[in-house]
Protein backbone atom coordinates (compact mmCIF):
# COMPACT_ATOMS: atom_id res chain seq x y z
CA UNK A 1 0.00 0.00 0.00
CA UNK A 2 1.67 3.47 -0.95
CA UNK A 3 2.48 6.02 2.08
CA UNK A 4 3.93 8.19 -0.08
CA UNK A 5 2.71 11.25 -1.84
CA UNK A 6 3.86 11.85 -5.47
CA UNK A 7 6.90 13.89 -5.49
CA UNK A 8 5.34 15.54 -9.24
CA UNK A 9 1.75 15.19 -9.69
CA UNK A 10 0.52 17.08 -12.15
CA UNK A 11 -4.00 17.02 -13.08
CA UNK A 12 -5.63 17.77 -16.04
CA UNK A 13 -2.67 19.65 -17.37
CA UNK A 14 -3.03 21.11 -20.80
CA UNK A 15 -1.59 24.34 -23.42
CA UNK A 16 -3.77 26.28 -26.02
CA UNK A 17 -2.35 28.63 -28.61
CA UNK A 18 -5.29 30.02 -30.19
CA UNK A 19 -6.55 27.49 -32.30
CA UNK A 20 -3.08 24.99 -31.98
CA UNK A 21 -3.45 22.32 -29.19
CA UNK A 22 -0.08 21.92 -28.05
CA UNK A 23 -0.43 19.82 -25.07
CA UNK A 24 -3.62 18.00 -24.84
CA UNK A 25 -5.41 17.20 -20.66
CA UNK A 26 -2.95 14.87 -18.97
CA UNK A 27 -2.41 13.68 -15.52
CA UNK A 28 0.92 12.54 -14.42
CA UNK A 29 2.44 11.69 -11.50
CA UNK A 30 6.17 10.54 -10.63
CA UNK A 31 7.41 8.92 -7.04
CA UNK A 32 10.14 9.95 -4.90
CA UNK A 33 13.19 8.69 -6.06
CA UNK A 34 11.89 7.68 -9.82
CA UNK A 35 13.24 8.56 -12.82
CA UNK A 36 11.22 9.07 -15.87
CA UNK A 37 12.27 9.93 -19.41
CA UNK A 38 10.45 12.19 -22.02
CA UNK A 39 10.71 11.05 -25.15
CA UNK A 40 9.28 12.23 -28.83
CA UNK A 41 10.57 13.58 -32.16
CA UNK A 42 11.07 17.57 -32.29
CA UNK A 43 7.46 19.58 -32.14
CA UNK A 44 5.97 16.67 -30.23
CA UNK A 45 5.64 19.02 -26.78
CA UNK A 46 8.09 17.99 -24.49
CA UNK A 47 9.23 21.28 -24.23
CA UNK A 48 5.76 22.46 -24.20
CA UNK A 49 4.84 20.32 -21.36
CA UNK A 50 7.93 20.97 -19.26
CA UNK A 51 7.54 24.19 -19.51
CA UNK A 52 4.12 23.94 -18.23
CA UNK A 53 5.19 21.45 -15.46
CA UNK A 54 7.04 24.76 -14.25
CA UNK A 55 4.75 27.50 -14.84
CA UNK A 56 7.65 29.15 -16.80
CA UNK A 57 4.61 28.74 -19.55
CA UNK A 58 1.09 29.20 -17.80
CA UNK A 59 -1.25 26.10 -18.83
CA UNK A 60 -4.19 26.47 -20.22
CA UNK A 61 -6.12 24.04 -17.58
CA UNK A 62 -4.84 22.17 -15.07
CA UNK A 63 -2.34 22.27 -12.09
CA UNK A 64 1.15 21.27 -11.24
CA UNK A 65 1.99 19.87 -7.23
CA UNK A 66 5.14 19.79 -5.66
CA UNK A 67 5.33 17.57 -3.05
CA UNK A 68 2.02 18.02 -2.18
CA UNK A 69 2.35 21.75 -2.74
CA UNK A 70 0.23 23.65 -5.89
CA UNK A 71 2.66 25.95 -7.64
CA UNK A 72 0.19 28.56 -8.11
CA UNK A 73 -1.34 28.64 -4.89
CA UNK A 74 1.61 27.78 -2.74
CA UNK A 75 4.36 28.94 -5.21
CA UNK A 76 7.01 29.69 -2.97
CA UNK A 77 6.79 26.13 -1.13
CA UNK A 78 6.81 24.13 -4.20
CA UNK A 79 9.21 26.14 -5.92
CA UNK A 80 11.74 25.33 -2.85
CA UNK A 81 11.51 21.73 -4.38
CA UNK A 82 11.77 22.39 -7.90
CA UNK A 83 14.53 22.98 -10.23
CA UNK A 84 14.09 23.66 -14.04
CA UNK A 85 16.78 23.41 -17.01
CA UNK A 86 15.98 24.45 -20.17
CA UNK A 87 17.75 23.44 -23.12
CA UNK A 88 18.64 26.83 -23.65
CA UNK A 89 19.43 28.31 -20.21
CA UNK A 90 19.39 31.83 -19.62
CA UNK A 91 22.10 34.13 -17.51
CA UNK A 92 22.10 37.21 -16.02
CA UNK A 93 24.43 39.54 -18.42
CA UNK A 94 26.77 41.44 -15.45
CA UNK A 95 27.55 37.96 -13.42
CA UNK A 96 30.54 35.50 -14.05
CA UNK A 97 30.08 32.33 -13.73
CA UNK A 98 31.67 32.00 -10.20
CA UNK A 99 28.82 34.80 -9.24
CA UNK A 100 26.21 33.37 -11.01
CA UNK A 101 27.11 29.89 -8.85
CA UNK A 102 26.91 31.81 -5.47
CA UNK A 103 24.21 33.75 -6.61
CA UNK A 104 22.12 30.89 -6.91
CA UNK A 105 23.84 29.41 -4.04
CA UNK A 106 22.90 31.94 -1.47
CA UNK A 107 19.52 32.38 -2.96
CA UNK A 108 18.37 29.31 -1.77
CA UNK A 109 20.32 29.22 1.80
CA UNK A 110 22.74 26.36 0.23
CA UNK A 111 26.15 28.26 0.76
CA UNK A 112 27.29 25.92 3.64
CA UNK A 113 30.56 23.97 1.73
CA UNK A 114 30.09 26.57 -1.11
CA UNK A 115 33.16 27.06 -2.42
CA UNK A 116 34.43 23.45 -2.24
CA UNK A 117 31.26 22.01 -3.78
CA UNK A 118 30.96 24.71 -6.67
CA UNK A 119 35.37 24.22 -7.41
CA UNK A 120 34.73 20.79 -8.00
CA UNK A 121 31.75 21.11 -9.87
CA UNK A 122 33.27 23.53 -12.44
CA UNK A 123 36.56 21.53 -12.23
CA UNK A 124 34.77 18.30 -13.17
CA UNK A 125 32.58 19.76 -16.03
CA UNK A 126 35.32 21.77 -17.15
CA UNK A 127 34.91 25.39 -16.70
CA UNK A 128 36.91 26.00 -13.95
CA UNK A 129 39.30 28.21 -16.24
CA UNK A 130 36.49 30.82 -17.22
CA UNK A 131 34.81 30.90 -13.84
CA UNK A 132 35.93 34.72 -13.89
CA UNK A 133 34.19 34.76 -17.33
CA UNK A 134 30.60 35.96 -18.36
CA UNK A 135 28.34 32.77 -19.77
CA UNK A 136 27.29 35.25 -22.79
CA UNK A 137 30.90 34.70 -24.00
CA UNK A 138 30.69 30.76 -23.91
CA UNK A 139 30.22 28.08 -26.19
CA UNK A 140 26.78 26.15 -26.45
CA UNK A 141 27.81 23.62 -24.60
CA UNK A 142 29.54 25.42 -21.72
CA UNK A 143 26.58 27.34 -21.04
CA UNK A 144 24.61 23.93 -20.91
CA UNK A 145 27.10 22.89 -18.65
CA UNK A 146 26.71 26.43 -16.38
CA UNK A 147 22.60 25.91 -16.55
CA UNK A 148 22.81 22.57 -15.16
CA UNK A 149 25.21 23.30 -12.85
CA UNK A 150 23.02 26.16 -11.49
CA UNK A 151 20.46 24.08 -10.97
CA UNK A 152 22.56 20.99 -9.40
CA UNK A 153 24.13 24.07 -6.98
CA UNK A 154 20.89 23.91 -4.77
CA UNK A 155 18.96 21.37 -2.99
CA UNK A 156 15.86 20.33 -4.93
CA UNK A 157 13.45 17.46 -4.42
CA UNK A 158 12.02 17.49 -7.85
CA UNK A 159 13.96 18.08 -11.09
CA UNK A 160 13.40 18.93 -14.63
CA UNK A 161 15.67 19.06 -17.29
CA UNK A 162 15.11 19.46 -21.39
CA UNK A 163 17.36 17.67 -23.26
CA UNK A 164 20.35 17.81 -20.85
CA UNK A 165 22.47 16.05 -22.37
CA UNK A 166 22.16 17.95 -26.29
CA UNK A 167 25.03 20.20 -25.97
CA UNK A 168 27.23 18.09 -24.03
CA UNK A 169 30.53 16.71 -24.91
CA UNK A 170 31.18 12.62 -24.10
CA UNK A 171 32.73 13.38 -20.57
CA UNK A 172 30.08 15.97 -19.79
CA UNK A 173 27.29 13.25 -20.37
CA UNK A 174 28.79 10.60 -18.12
CA UNK A 175 29.46 13.08 -15.35
CA UNK A 176 25.62 14.01 -15.68
CA UNK A 177 24.69 10.49 -15.66
CA UNK A 178 26.55 9.65 -12.71
CA UNK A 179 25.24 12.90 -10.56
CA UNK A 180 21.81 11.91 -11.68
CA UNK A 181 22.14 8.91 -10.29
CA UNK A 182 23.53 9.52 -7.18
CA UNK A 183 20.61 12.03 -7.11
CA UNK A 184 18.17 9.59 -7.50
CA UNK A 185 19.48 7.03 -5.02
CA UNK A 186 18.62 9.99 -2.11
CA UNK A 187 15.34 9.85 -3.52
CA UNK A 188 15.19 12.88 -6.20
CA UNK A 189 12.29 13.17 -8.55
CA UNK A 190 13.54 13.80 -12.47
CA UNK A 191 11.37 14.13 -15.23
CA UNK A 192 14.11 14.83 -18.40
CA UNK A 193 13.35 15.03 -22.31
CA UNK A 194 16.20 13.29 -24.42
CA UNK A 195 16.15 11.40 -28.18
CA UNK A 196 19.31 9.58 -27.02
CA UNK A 197 18.09 5.83 -26.87
CA UNK A 198 21.48 5.58 -24.65
CA UNK A 199 20.70 8.14 -22.17
CA UNK A 200 17.52 5.95 -21.71
CA UNK A 201 18.72 3.12 -21.08
CA UNK A 202 21.09 4.27 -18.51
CA UNK A 203 18.67 6.25 -16.40
CA UNK A 204 15.00 5.36 -16.73
CA UNK A 205 12.81 3.44 -14.23
CA UNK A 206 9.52 4.90 -16.88
CA UNK A 207 9.85 6.05 -20.56
CA UNK A 208 7.06 8.03 -21.76
CA UNK A 209 6.26 9.08 -25.35
CA UNK A 210 5.02 12.16 -26.24
CA UNK A 211 3.34 12.46 -29.56
CA UNK A 212 1.50 15.76 -31.15
CA UNK A 213 0.50 16.68 -27.41
CA UNK A 214 -0.48 13.38 -25.74
CA UNK A 215 1.27 10.90 -23.97
CA UNK A 216 0.82 7.41 -25.76
CA UNK A 217 3.41 5.36 -24.34
CA UNK A 218 4.21 4.90 -20.43
CA UNK A 219 6.36 1.83 -19.92
CA UNK A 220 8.58 0.50 -17.82
CA UNK A 221 12.73 1.15 -18.33
CA UNK A 222 15.36 -0.99 -18.31
CA UNK A 223 16.53 0.31 -14.97
CA UNK A 224 13.17 -0.96 -13.13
Amino acid sequence: MKTTQPALLTINLSKRFKDFQALYPLDLSIEPGELVVLQGQNGSGKTTLLNCISYLLPPTTGTTKIKGFDILEQEREARKHLVYVPDVPRFYLELTAWEHLRFIAAANNALDDFEQRAEKMLKDFGLWHVREHYPHHFSRGMRLKLGLLLGLIRPSSVLLLDEPTSALDVQGTELLVKELLHRKDQGNSILLSSHSTQLTSQLADRTLEIIEGRITLDTAGISS
